[in-house]
């Protein structure tokens, strides 16, 4: 209400300036309490006995006119005055205002009622409301030693100073959308209702301390230029909303106690966010959030879902999280950033990387800064597993001792200087039919599709890929492996990528074909045991083959023969072909036979001639084991190489 509009009560009639004073007539009088003569006034305090009900609503008071008011209210054995309901609203104070030990068994309102200097309350209590909303104060507000039985009423209020809100007990609500004031200290109040600070700006530091919100408390759009405390709150039953808050400094939260989610969804934080000893139940959502200067989050144990989905970090930052599932999706990085984390599943799914990111999987507890283990309840699978890249420019993204078993990394783009640091997981094939191996999740999915059994296939909402998809991100992590120096590593990954190009159906016949053999004789050169099984049985085949008809019947014998022409003798010596060999086959499995057949297979393998006398068979069969032979035991070594390469 405006000071041009009637007011809903009986107006005094006493002009002041020209004006005619609102305030509230004093019946059977034609004035407000300020405006009545001395007789008229005296007559009407002497007519108030403890309990009575006061209504000046509109009246101008000085503290020494309160002070006359309520000194009739007053019990002779405890001093403290009693009053029923009281309404002030839109008084004007002149100076400070003090209320002392009151007890008010209904409602205390001075609403839109506006003070020249300072609120001060000291051991008062009410059975109602008490109710400051859209009051105007010049000074600081001080609520001391107070209960307040019902709702507190500060909307709309404008403080110049300090609320100093050290009320025992709200046992309904406490309201203070849209307030304004310097500072304000609520610590260790406890609202038994729902605590709503939307839209409340403070200029400086806040302290929520100790505070206990039985219902929740709304923080939405608060703003807060400095510091805002929250140490050993509690918030019982309703959520912690901070959604679309903005504040200028920290936020510390140790041994805080939050038992359903907390919200800071859109919120703007300019400094650090402390969770040492905090106990949450629930889930937090830091959805679309700014983090300005903020260089520390965490301890953080949650064993619900940290969301960081959509968030800005505009600073360095060091994040510590024990959680069920940590989000980052679409998550912006414009500075580093490293992510302790434990427990947790890590989505990173189209996040933005602009500065080195480094996600690492903490095997040691967290603990509080004065050195005292974390207790992490309700967290089991200590794994931390990254669940997607996809979508991530992953050049500046640094992966170390995690799972990534089910991680997606189909659409991500520099895949190939990804990081990949310490014990990274990834997951084997089940069943004898299978060679162990490090299999991307993709895979996983497109081979359940075909063979079932000992692959994971795809989860609901998940896109199976094809070979042809699959093959350049196992070539880009191959590459990212062997950068850094690690070539066993990124042996399993040049196996998949082969494996992916051999069952592209894209791929020409004659590529697939070349493929399949590469692949039977020594998987792709990697593994050595197929190689020299191949090389045992090819030299195994080899000896049987020289032995029956590769060895001739008898070595032959050099034949010499000569002419005599006068003085001069001319000698001609040859060796008569090698006769093929003849009878049973069980007669030339002899050991004889067999020690020079082993002896010319072994020159073939390393590619050497033998001088053992053959057969036209042990001629081509020699020929043949001479280029086959050397080059199964060239892959045998190639794959031992792949495995011990540094």
């Amino acid at each position: 209400m405006t000071g041009t509009d009637a007011p809903a009560w009986p107006q005094c009639g006493h002009l002041d300036a020209g004006e005619c004073c609102r305030g509230r007539r004093v019946g059977p009088y034609t004035a407000c309490l300020a405006h009545l003569d001395s007789a008229e006034r005296a007559a009407h305090l002497a007519s108030l006995t403890p309990g009575a009900d006061l209504d000046h609503r509109g009246t101008p008071f000085t503290q020494s006119l309160l002070d006359e008011l309520l000194a009739p209210l007053r019990e002779p054995g405890s001093g403290r005055a009693r009053v029923g309901e009281a309404s002030f609203d839109e008084v004007r104070f002149t100076g400070d205002a003090e209320l002392e030990e009151i007890d008010f068994d209904g409602f205390c309102s001075f609403a839109s009622a506006v003070f020249g200097g300072g609120v001060y309350v000291r051991e008062v209590r009410t059975g109602g409301d008490f109710r400051l909303a859209a009051a105007q104060v010049a000074g600081d507000v001080w609520l001391d030693d107070t209960e307040v039985g019902e709702d507190a009423w500060f909307y709309e209020a404008r403080i110049r100073g300090t609320l100093r809100f050290c009320v025992r007990e709200v046992g309904g609500s406490a309201m203070f959308k849209g307030m304004t004031c310097g500072n304000a200290y609520f610590s260790g109040v406890r609202v038994g209702g729902v605590a709503s600070f939307g839209g409340a700006v403070i200029d400086g530091e806040a302290a929520f301390d100790g505070a206990v919100f039985e219902e929740g408390a709304d923080f939405e759009k608060v703003r807060i230029a400095g510091r805002a405390c929250f140490d050993g709150t509690h918030f019982h039953r309703g959520r912690a909303c901070f959604s679309g808050a903005d504040i200028g400094g920290d936020m510390p939260f140790a041994e805080a106690h939050f038992a359903a989610e907390a919200t800071f969804d859109g919120a703007a934080i300019g400094g650090d966010l402390s969770f040492s000893g905090a106990r949450l139940e629930a889930g937090v959502d830091f959805r679309r959030a700014v983090f300005r200067r903020t260089a520390r989050i965490g301890p953080l144990v949650c064993p619900g879902t940290v969301d960081f989905s959509h968030a800005l970090f505009e600073a360095a930052l060091t994040l510590e999280a024990a959680a069920r599932e940590v989000r980052c999706r679409q998550t912006r990085w414009a500075s580093t950033a490293a992510l302790r984390l434990r427990y947790a599943e890590v989505d990173l799914s189209d996040a933005v990387v602009e500065f080195p990111v480094t996600v690492v999987g903490r095997p040691r507890p967290f603990v509080s800064p004065e050195g005292e283990v974390i207790a992490e309840p309700g967290l089991t699978d200590d794994r931390v597993r990254v669940a997607s890249v996809k979508g991530v420019d992953a050049a500046y993204l640094v992966l170390a001792d995690v799972d990534l078993t089910g991680c997606l990394f189909v659409g991500a783009v520099h895949l190939d200087q990804l990081r990949l640091e310490g014990r990274c997981v990834l997951s084997s094939p089940v069943g004898l039919r299978w060679m162990r191996r490090r299999v991307l999740a993709e895979e996983h999915h497109w081979r359940a599709t075909r063979y079932g059994d000992g692959w994971t296939p795809a989860p609901p909402g998940v896109e199976t890929h094809e070979p042809a998809v699959l093959a350049p991100v196992y070539r880009q992590l191959r590459k990212a492996l062997e950068d850094g120096r690690n070539e066993p590593g990124a042996a399993d990954f040049y196996y998949g990528e082969m494996e992916m190009r051999r069952h592209d159906t894209a791929a020409s016949r004659g590529e697939r074909t070349l493929l399949r053999l590469y692949w039977a004789l020594s998987g792709y050169g990697l593994r050595a045991v197929r190689a020299l099984t191949w090389l045992v049985l090819a030299m195994t085949a080899t000896v049987l083959t020289m032995m029956l008809w590769g060895l001739p019947q008898t070595d032959p014998d050099p034949v010499s023969a000569g002419t005599t022409d006068g003085r001069r003798i001319t000698l001609t010596t040859r060796k008569p072909t090698p006769v093929n060999p003849e009878g049973p086959y069980t007669r030339r499995l002899s050991a004889e036979r067999f020690e020079k057949s082993l002896r010319v297979v072994a020159n073939s393998v390393i590619f050497r001639a033998s001088g053992q006398d053959l057969t036209t068979t042990g001629t081509y069969v020699e020929m043949t084991a001479r280029l086959v032979e050397p080059a199964l035991l060239g892959l045998a070594v190639l794959a031992v190489r792949s495995r011990v390469k540094r």
